[in-house]
């Protein structure tokens, strides 16, 4: 079955990835590191050699619109307004690209805060519903931008007074968007970004059946009602006792002061605060299983194969490229606008690797699409690449629905080595994969040397077993554990 989406309002990186893949479809590049072009497919202005330019180039380029790009806006308004204001957003922030951060902090700040203040003055319902949805309209970016400012420690120049209001715009704007204090730098840069979807991951999907609504209510509840004290433990039990502190003083600090705002003034603070904080908090819930729900049953510690890549409008343009969240998990530091090009440059480990990327869908449809079991919907907009462009439609809707399988007790036990993370890690075994060829006989080992209690990061099985090809050659006999190597794309 061809792959054939649609373009409309995509980022100009987005199209230019998206083309690039359709490129690899069409001429069944399953593996790009080997792939010999032809002079033909060389000089095509979509192949790879012919796009890396345009995305280095486009990764260090400023704007200041999600809605809109450059070669859209009238000539004569962009060079007499839009063109001064660029450069003056520039001059605030400290990498060029981040100056679309101005604009929204200018309506935040124009707009949703003093609505708010207006509201606590002189409510009125029509008001109040118009400023909830609003404020649930602006939640997706401003995340997505306090998400950048909390992975680089900053988003506006360090003089003053930029630095001061660096600072504190996101305690201001953060309640005002569904967000407590601190807690989404708690919670996502301090715990899972260190357990990455593992076994003690507090936001983990490994252990529910992702296909099922009812286990999908368990995971939400969960996070809804014990979360708040499970990250203070989590610290407490990693011997991160400073965060464990700061963590419950945060997070208990917001609640206290939306509860006192609530009985000082409940209507207001319903619309303002309270229904904010629970769309919110259901909608990171609802993308976050979205991002980590195809997990791989073989290789699950594998950043490649425990998250997904989207190429949609939404996700990428209004978001900040938050669909390439594989290439997010692989670096947490990496620039938004870096995404595509480091994309392209990974291609071929994420063909061999087997990653999933989608076309013109988002993480909410995801989650629907699995709770509802419509894995032929989410086939039809899986991008293949590697291996997957030889695949029926049929074994892509199978392989989708085999990546929702529930982790057993024994295979967390096994392939997390959840030991290593409680501090045993000195008693473990390297795991090793063990290949016979003839009389001769190699082990090569998964992991380079015994992890370190809470560092723990596998290396690919299909890294392995490319090593193991390199090592006995691609006439190796048998594998002795299949179980753990057969190639589950």
């Amino acid at each position: 079955m061809s792959f054939s989406p649609s373009m409309s309002d995509l980022t100009e990186a987005d199209k230019t990835v998206l083309r690039n893949l359709q490129y690899d479809i069409k001429n069944n590049i399953q593996d790009s590191s080997k792939a010999a072009p032809t002079k033909e497919q060389r000089e095509d202005k979509d192949s790879d050699e012919a796009v890396k330019l345009f995305l280095e180039e486009n990764s260090n380029t400023g704007w200041v619109f999600t809605m809109w790009d450059e070669n859209e806006v009238n000539p004569t308004f962009n060079k007499s307004f839009v063109q001064p204001y660029l450069k003056f957003a520039e001059s605030l922030v400290r990498q060029a690209p981040d100056a679309v951060f101005i604009t929204h902090l200018i309506v935040h700040y124009t707009i949703l805060l003093p609505s708010a203040l207006y509201l606590f003055y002189n409510f009125t319902w029509w008001h109040g519903i118009a400023h909830t949805i609003f404020a649930a309209w602006n939640a997706g970016p401003f995340t997505l931008m306090l998400h950048n400012h909390i992975h680089n420690n900053g988003i506006l120049r360090k003089s003053f007074p930029l630095s001061v209001f660096d600072r504190l715009f996101p305690y201001i704007s953060g309640p005002l968007c569904g967000h407590t204090w601190d807690s989404y730098y708690y919670h996502h840069v301090k715990m899972h970004h260190v357990e990455g979807n593992g076994a003690d991951d507090l936001s983990t999907t490994i252990y529910y059946q992702r296909d099922e609504p009812t286990e999908f209510l368990k995971y939400l509840g969960s996070f809804l009602l014990i979360t708040w004290i499970q990250l203070p433990i989590y610290f407490f039990r990693t011997k991160k006792y400073g965060l464990a502190a700061k963590a419950l003083i945060s997070e208990c600090s917001s609640m206290a002061t939306i509860y006192t705002l609530t009985y000082l003034n409940p209507r207001p603070a319903t619309f303002c605060l309270l229904l904010p904080w629970a769309i919110m908090r259901i909608g990171m819930m609802v993308g976050n299983w979205g991002q980590h729900c195809l997990v791989d049953n073989v290789d699950p510690m594998s950043d490649f194969r425990s998250s997904i890549t989207l190429i949609d409008v939404s996700s990428n343009r209004h978001c900040f490229n938050d669909g390439y969240h594989t290439s997010h998990h692989l670096n947490p530091k990496r620039h938004w606008k870096k995404h595509p090009e480091a994309f392209l440059r990974q291609k071929a480990q994420y063909q061999t690797e087997g990653a999933l990327t989608f076309a013109n869908v988002d993480y909410i449809m995801i989650t629907m699409s699995c709770l509802t079991k419509n894995f032929d919907k989410l086939a039809r907009h899986l991008v293949p690449m590697g291996e997957q462009i030889s695949m029926s439609h049929e074994e892509r809707v199978e392989m989708l629905r085999s990546k929702t399988r529930k982790f057993t007790p024994e295979e967390i036990k096994t392939k997390f080595l959840k030991g290593a993370r409680s501090g045993k890690a000195d008693c473990l075994p390297i795991p090793e994969v063990v290949v016979e060829d003839h009389d001769e006989v190699k082990k090569i080992p998964i992991l380079e040397s015994r992890p370190a209690a809470g560092k723990v990061r596998r290396s690919s099985i299909t890294q392995v077993r490319t090593l193991a090809k390199e090592v006995m050659g691609d006439s190796s006999g048998i594998l002795v554990n299949p179980d753990i190597l057969s190639q589950r794309i």
